[in-house]
């Protein structure tokens, strides 16, 4: 443990927990993650979720007997005897009472996606974080695909324009609309667009969903779901003089560990890779889409009222 960084685990509901401690444990990993350790977890769960609730006896099992992991009775205790948080609960509506107990102790936190089900808790998220001083960061992991940032960091091409991401879009009862797996395509959005969209229109049916989102200089994007079989995470890259497309899958390395190296470089005292900002920004963006689906009307996103930070 000597000069490795030591980190809890809130949430013990998402094949995370066992991939990240896997990855921050075992030297001899391909995709080894060197620099820290996980020392504690606390499982919690959420009894009315079914793919939480139902997957903590498994990873908790693993976690404690795999890796000797300390199971503890309580966020505190986990906190207490950690340098840094993973908060990895599957459920998005739990983050704000379980950031809340973690914020005073004053140790940064990754919050896996989403950050939050309502603006409203992401913007208490981000109050509460800026009041106690925690670093805080949050991110679906298709931000960091190698393939991915292969293309943005590739200029040759120009500036971008826009992009069409598509993926997945399974629905989840208790995680409103696309909040569940649309966060994925969102965040690859945010991560060619940056923050400043201005509204987004969606067109849906059961088996399709586009989302349209208009960025500031009328630049646009297009944000495809789908729930007919077709799993692939990709994008079409738009830039001045030419389109790129971007395989997720063409890189072997898999972007969960793109995203661990990420946390650990933040949780060694690096900056957040992603703003509080546009974290905020993709939560407004996802409750607004949420709203055009069902309204059918083209929903702004500017002036939408996020709360200051402090």
């Amino acid at each position: 443990m000597a000069n490795r960084i030591k980190i809890g685990i809130i949430g013990l509901d998402t094949s995370h927990v066992t991939a990240f401690t896997e990855l921050l444990s075992q030297p001899s990993h391909p995709y080894h993650v060197p620099g820290g350790q996980v020392i504690a977890a606390y499982p919690g769960g959420s009894p009315d979720f079914e793919l939480s609730i139902s997957r903590v006896p498994e990873y908790t099992a693993a976690l404690r007997e795999d890796y000797s992991v300390a199971i503890v009775d309580s966020i505190d205790e986990a906190a207490q005897q950690s340098d840094a948080i993973l908060l990895e609960s599957v459920d998005g509506r739990a983050h704000l009472a379980q950031f809340a107990r973690l914020a005073s102790f004053g140790k940064p936190v990754f919050i896996d996606k989403p950050l939050a089900v309502t603006l409203a808790d992401a913007a208490e998220i981000a109050r509460l974080a800026a009041l106690h001083r925690v670093p805080i960061f949050t991110s679906s992991a298709l931000r960091f695909a190698e393939a991915f940032k292969e293309a943005l960091a590739d200029q040759e091409q120009g500036g971008i324009r826009g992009i069409d991401a598509f993926g997945p879009m399974a629905w989840q009862p208790t995680q409103p609309g696309y909040f569940w797996y649309g966060i994925h395509t969102v965040e690859m959005a945010f991560a060619a667009m940056g923050a400043d969209c201005l509204d987004v229109t969606v067109a849906s049916n059961e088996k399709h969903d586009i989302l349209v989102g208009r960025w500031s200089d009328d630049r646009l994007v297009t944000i495809r779901g789908n729930r007919t079989g077709n799993t692939a995470f990709g994008a079409i890259l738009h830039r001045e003089k030419g389109s790129r497309l971007v395989d997720i899958r063409a890189n072997p390395k898999p972007y969960y560990v793109s995203l661990l190296e990420q946390i650990v470089r933040f949780f060694e005292g690096g900056e957040s890779p992603v703003s509080i900002d546009e974290s905020l920004q993709v939560i407004r963006f996802i409750e607004a889409a949420n709203e055009s689906r069902a309204t059918g009307k083209t929903v702004k996103l500017q002036g939408a009222g996020i709360a200051p930070l402090i």
